[in-house]
């Protein structure tokens, strides 16, 4: 009973927080600043790591793939088809969102918490200067801006990670222009379109937690770590929770 109460509080503080958020949309032309520089922040500091990840889940799903299905005469003509869709679907909006909760999500956390526990949102709530103005819709805002590029360049990576190990593994037997070819002919706008929404979905969830548990933070410096912690783990959970739900929503 105790965790069904958690879930709807939990449920109920992060809808709350984000329309308290949106109340203040009127007032994003005069914050242009804070959203370039939080975009910067999520946008180009996350893509060395996409980069890495991105490219070895499609090497991987690539080398999978084409080992399963050597004995099978012309089925490793559809790796493109293959690592295209799992790419655009789910590998690549999925992971830039973990890699979004990993690497982005706990700093705002921390940083928002280490506010909270030092007094500095207190602060702010007795200036008359709402949190959610210049703490939670800047952030909101530059992921929604920023993830669609991410995606797209994780999905494009992955693409490419698969084409090195077709050309340079032997017991794959397709070339390169084979795997593009049988790419783009099952890849379709549709597909690209899906990976993006969910992509979005999920990026502005991962922030809208994070900055939930920073703000709602109570104690000392130790409570910050915690807070991280609750923060990445319950933004991986919402995104692995309702991914199924999506998928079938789109399909």
């Amino acid at each position: 009973m105790k965790q069904v109460l958690y879930i709807i509080e939990f449920v109920g503080n992060n809808v709350f927080l984000f329309l308290r958020s949106l109340l203040h949309i009127g007032t994003l032309h005069r914050q242009c600043g804070r959203v370039v520089e939080q975009a910067f922040f999520i946008g180009y500091t996350t893509l060395p790591i996409i980069s890495i990840l991105s490219i070895f889940i499609g090497a991987v799903l690539a080398l999978q793939s084409g080992f399963t299905m050597r004995n099978t005469p012309g089925a490793q003509n559809f790796l493109g088809a293959i690592v295209g869709l799992s790419m655009c679907r789910e590998l690549g909006p999925v992971m830039a969102c973990f890699l979004l909760a990993g690497r982005v999500g706990s700093s705002i956390t921390a940083e928002l918490a280490s506010m909270k526990v030092y007094n500095e949102v207190d602060a702010l709530v007795t200036m008359n200067i709402p949190p959610e103005r210049i703490l939670v819709l800047p952030r909101l805002v530059a992921t929604a801006l920023v993830m669609p590029l991410l995606t797209i360049f994780s999905i494009v990576i992955g693409w490419y990670g698969g084409v090195i190990v077709v050309e340079h593994v032997d017991f794959i037997t397709i070339d390169a222009n084979t795997y593009w070819t049988n790419l783009k002919q099952f890849v379709r706008y549709d597909s690209v379109k899906d990976g993006l929404i969910k992509a979005e979905l999920f990026g502005i969830l991962v922030t809208l937690i994070c900055c939930h548990e920073g703000l709602h933070t109570e104690g000392g410096p130790r409570e910050i770590g915690r807070a991280v912690t609750r923060g990445v783990v319950s933004s991986m959970i919402v995104i692995l929770f309702l991914d199924y739900f999506v998928t079938k929503v789109l399909l």
